[in-house]
């Protein structure tokens, strides 16, 4: 059976707020080179999630933030041909 995928797609991570993991999903409408990164509200990068090539389809992806303080992240992905963030709460 053969799949075709049409868009790109970023999802909320579950659950948010989160204590201390979260996962992250996303759909790829063409295989390439996909990061995945996290950053705090100063836009510094804290954490590569993932950075490889990746086939088309859906995707998740869990972070365990036991080694981050509570507070508000961003995690972004990158695609060539997709860029988008979003916003989610560490409560401890």
């Amino acid at each position: 059976m053969l799949f075709f995928y049409k868009s790109y797609f970023l999802a909320q991570n579950y659950p948010n707020p989160f204590n201390p993991r979260t996962t992250i999903q996303y759909e790829l409408s063409v295989a390439g080179e996909v990061h995945l990164s996290i950053y705090n509200l100063r836009g510094q990068k804290v954490m590569t999630l993932l950075s490889e090539k990746q086939r088309a389809g859906i995707h998740q992806v869990e972070w365990d933030a036991s080694g981050f303080a509570s507070g508000i992240y961003y995690y972004r992905i990158e695609t060539a041909d997709f860029v988008e963030a979003k916003k989610m709460i560490f409560v401890r």
